[in-house]
């Protein structure tokens, strides 16, 4: 069965590369989808994004990696897939998750959504988070695959000048 896990990915953390890889054991496909939100200024260029997905991931089988702008329900029913998974971390995730599941299911094609409690490793890492240390030439981790925290820093601006960094 193929599954469709979305989202921005800007960037892509240890928390998504773990729904992705239970997603995958359970489904056995998982469609990886970096959506382009018009709404939203990314810090990475969805191709940029697209790009470092496809590094973390290359040695991966059965991941695609795929871009779509507009809705996923839209996006879902031209794939024919049926299933999106989605990451939980929070009771906040959950509420606002639920509404965009019932929208989903609502809106005639019958897409369901399979919820992921986050791994508690990884509940509170966020792509926010990753920033805002790579920002400040932090170590990133804990929060990234170390390819996506050097792409971090250099789009940032992170160790400019080593006066950020912890020797």
């Amino acid at each position: 069965m193929k599954v469709i896990y979305a989202g921005s990915f800007d960037p892509v953390t240890h928390g998504h590369l773990d729904i992705i890889h239970r997603a995958k054991e359970i489904f056995g496909e998982v469609i990886v989808v970096v959506l382009k939100n018009k709404n939203k200024k990314g810090l990475f260029s969805v191709e940029e994004r697209m790009d470092l997905l496809e590094k973390v991931l290359k040695e991966e089988e059965s991941i695609e990696i795929d871009s779509y702008e507009g809705l996923l329900v839209d996006y879902a029913q031209k794939r024919n897939c049926k299933t999106i998974v989605r990451g939980l971390r929070s009771a906040t995730d959950y509420e606002s998750e639920y509404m965009l599941a019932m929208a989903n299911r609502e809106y005639g094609t019958g897409l369901e959504t399979l919820f992921l409690l986050s791994s508690s490793q990884h509940f509170f890492v966020s792509s926010t988070l990753a920033k805002e240390v790579a920002t400040f030439d932090g170590d990133t981790t804990m929060f990234v695959p170390d390819i996506v925290g050097e792409a971090l820093k250099e789009k940032l601006g992170g160790n400019d000048d080593g006066c950020n960094s912890i020797d």
